[in-house]
């Protein structure tokens, strides 16, 4: 497989790209509603042809509760269990675990949707990725690395080492592109024991996930004044598939891409749970087209997107603007105003001196509360309170945290602690 032209579906008309989307939608039906107990209990024994996509908000939504339930009674998975050939679950950072395994045809349909990834990073073969991510059953490592592998990709493990080590290991391997997620790529650049090491570094792209900073335009510039390269974002969830990319190279912000030959997705309002028009805060929910043995139909992500349809363009995917605005669960209203780590980092990220930082919520009284705890160099958490009270229309509290002492992670940042 050549990544050298874009994928030839990111150029198809919105009429054709429907029918494309039933298409594969009623095969993935009439193949997951017999066999899953989930689905067969949702949707009936038998399961449902549909005319036209539009006949699929009929059908009911699949909750993350209701997936963990169905996963810990073994009534999600439609294949029996010799066929599971891969197992991952999900991290845990939003509840229970839920496991994920995959069928051989599965894992094919994985690589399919990576394609569209690699494609928009421009990783062509004989380059060379370093993937600085642990061993553990985090899918998104696995699957990049397979499809950096069937992609004609040196792909380069970086588990179970310190960022010293997986400096030295790009030095060595002269690795040109790297895939983190966004805090580890400030932190591993910032782990080089002297200024501007990761920017004399052979890296030249680095493909980021698992938080909302790969479209944050301060937090990509910041990465890419680190490494000296172009950031690209990839949204995915153990649960879903690998659904969006980023399109730097089309868009100014930058935003990400869904899928769409592999995946349906849906935007409810966040204020009335009706269709969203273009431009509106929405709930995303996805249908996955490809994985029939571990299917997700009118699945609720959990989300918050912005979207758009592009009407040309080399790419005609929808667009969500600014990547993933926030999750559900991490937003809070303080004093009438939504607020979103998205919406501090962007902030934040543009502080020079400010490293680390998580925000705090508790309840005082009747109502909520928020602080924000940063590592600032220079000491002075009047100038990041005045930054956020600007950038959020809030007063803000701010506490000053020891350098170093904010935790670290190589997975996804969790900067919302809830004391409510």
């Amino acid at each position: 497989m050549s990544l050298g032209t874009d994928p030839p579906d990111w150029t198809l008309q919105r009429d054709a790209l429907r029918a494309l989307q039933l298409e594969k939608l009623n095969a993935l039906l009439a193949e997951v509603v017999p066999a899953s107990g989930l689905y067969r209990q949702k949707l009936g024994p038998r399961a449902p042809r549909l005319a036209g996509l539009d006949e699929l908000a009929r059908l009911p939504t699949t909750s993350k509760e209701e997936l963990v339930a169905a996963a810990a009674a073994g009534a999600w998975l439609s294949r029996p269990p010799h066929r599971y050939v891969r197992f991952h679950q999900t991290s845990g950072t939003h509840g229970a675990p839920v496991a994920a395994p995959d069928t051989a045809d599965d894992w094919r349909w994985w690589m399919t949707a990576w394609r569209h990834t690699l494609a928009a990073a421009r990783v062509e073969p004989g380059d060379r990725a370093m993937l600085a991510f642990s061993f553990g059953p985090f899918v998104g490592f696995w699957s990049a690395f397979d499809a950096l592998v069937d992609s004609g990709v040196q792909a380069i493990p970086g588990g179970g080492m310190s960022s010293a080590e997986r400096l030295d290991l790009i030095r060595r391997t002269r690795a040109n592109v790297l895939f983190c997620t966004p805090s580890y790529a400030l932190h591993l650049a910032s782990s080089g024991g002297q200024a501007g090491a990761a920017a004399e570094s052979t890296i030249q792209t680095v493909v980021v996930a698992g938080e909302p900073g790969g479209s944050l335009r301060a937090t990509r510039e910041r990465i890419a004044a680190a490494w000296d390269a172009r950031v690209v974002d990839h949204a995915g969830a153990t649960e879903v598939g690998p659904w969006g990319f980023g399109d730097d190279l089309w868009s100014d912000p930058p935003g990400l891409r869904v899928i769409e030959s592999e995946f349906i997705a849906e935007f409810l309002s966040v204020e009335t749970g009706a269709p969203a028009a273009a431009g509106e805060l929405a709930r995303l929910v996805l249908t996955n087209l490809g994985r029939c043995g571990a299917p997700v139909i009118r699945y609720e992500t959990g989300d918050l997107v912005v979207p758009e349809w592009p009407a040309d363009g080399p790419c005609r995917f929808v667009r969500l603007v600014g990547g993933v605005v926030g999750r559900s669960d991490d937003m809070v209203v303080v004093r009438g105003v939504n607020v979103f780590p998205s919406s501090v980092e962007e902030v934040l990220r543009r502080l020079e001196g400010v490293e680390e930082w998580r925000l705090v919520v508790e309840r005082r009284g009747e109502m909520d509360e928020l602080s924000v705890e940063v590592e600032d160099r220079r000491g002075d958490p009047r100038r990041v309170a005045e930054a956020l009270r600007v950038g959020l229309g809030l007063r803000v509290d701010v506490r000053l945290a020891p350098s170093g002492s904010l935790p670290r992670t190589e997975h996804k940042a969790r900067r919302l602690v809830d004391r409510r």
